[in-house]
C-alpha cells in the first residue's frame, strides 16, 4: 500500500505482511526507467546507472505491476568530504534497549507521534552537517524495514537532518531464526566505504548494545574513513574522551553534553 495510506497502522501489524520475492519492479528517477527484481525476502537493493541533476532531495517512484508508490531519496555532494552514519535505537530515539519490555512496547504498540527524541542529538547532528552542502547522512539500525514509514516521519518531524534509511529485514535466515544485527551494521559500513570512498565518517551511536565494539573494529581497521565516534552513555555525569587507535571517541550522557566535547575533539 502507499505509504499515506498505512500512516495510522500500528507497529505490530506492520509486520503483518506478504513478501514478493523475484518480483519485477519498475524505479523511475529524474525521468530514467529501469527494471529490477526484489531479492528472496521481497526487497529491492539495486545500483542504478543514471544521469542525476544535482544535489539534493530527488522524488522516486516505484511500480509493481498495477500498484505505485513514491519515496524520496536524498543526494550528497558528489565532492563530500565528510558525513555521519548514525545508530536509531536510544541514539536519535528513546527505546530503552536495556529493558526489553518496555522496548518492545514502544516499537510494537506506541504510536510514532508520541515516541521520543534524545535530547540534544538534533542538534548534534545539525552541527555535524553544517557548513558544508549536501553533507551524506545514513541512519543505520537493526531495526526493521517495515518501520521505515513512521521513523522517516519522526526524522523529519523532529528536526533531524534528511538522510537515507538502512534497516534490515527481521525473520529467520537457512542457519538461525533471526538476523545477525552486527553482521547487517558491519556490512552496511563496508559497503559504505566501498560507494563512498572519499567521504570520512563521524560514528554516531550508544552503548546499549554493539555500537561500541562494532565502531571500534571498524575504526581500527578503516582509520583512514573515520573523523570521529561519538557516543552516548547515560551512566557519564560528564563528557569524556578516549581514542580508537587513531580515532577520537566522546562519550556523553545526551547530544549536548557530546557536543560541548567536540571542541576538544577538533
Amino acid at each position: 500500500h502507499p505509504e499515506e495510506r498505512r500512516a495510522a497502522v500500528p507497529g505490530w501489524q506492520r509486520f503483518l505482511t506478504l513478501e514478493s520475492p523475484g518480483a519485477e519492479v519498475v524505479v523511475e528517477v529524474a525521468g530514467q526507467r529501469t527494471v529490477v527484481r526484489s531479492d528472496d525476502d521481497g526487497l529491492v537493493d539495486a545500483t542504478l546507472e543514471v544521469d542525476l541533476p544535482d544535489a539534493g532531495a530527488l522524488p522516486v517512484r516505484l511500480a509493481a505491476g498495477e500498484r505505485s508508490a513514491t519515496g524520496t531519496v536524498h543526494l550528497a555532494s558528489p565532492d563530500a568530504a565528510r558525513g555521519v552514519v548514525c545508530d536509531i535505537d536510544d541514539t536519535v530515539l528513546v527505546t530503552g534497549i536495556a529493558t526489553p519490555l518496555r522496548a518492545a512496547w514502544r516499537t510494537f504498540v506506541q504510536p510514532m507521534t508520541r515516541r521520543q527524541a534524545v535530547p540534544g542529538m538534533v542538534g548534534l547532528l545539525r552541527e555535524l552537517t553544517s557548513g558544508a552542502p549536501h553533507v551524506p547522512v545514513v541512519y543505520l539500525s537493526n531495526g526493521p524495514w517495515n518501520l521505515a514509514g513512521p521513523l522517516g516521519r519522526f526524522l523529519e518531524s523532529s528536526g533531524y537532518p534528511p538522510g537515507a534509511l538502512l534497516l534490515t529485514d527481521w525473520g529467520p535466515t537457512p542457519t538461525r531464526w533471526f538476523r545477525d544485527g552486527q553482521a547487517h551494521k558491519r556490512a552496511a559500513l563496508r559497503r559504505l566505504t566501498e560507494d563512498l570512498p572519499g567521504v570520512r565518517w563521524t560514528l554516531v551511536g550508544d552503548t546499549t548494545e554493539h555500537d561500541p565494539a562494532l565502531y571500534e573494529e571498524f575504526a581500527r581497521a578503516r582509520p583512514e574513513h573515520v573523523r570521529a565516534v561519538l557516543l552516548r552513555d547515560v551512566s557519564r555525569a560528564e563528557a569524556a574522551l578516549e581514542r580508537f587507535g587513531e580515532v577520537p571517541v566522546v562519550y556523553g550522557r545526551d547530544g549536548d553534553a557530546i557536543a560541548g566535547a567536540l571542541p576538544t575533539v577538533g
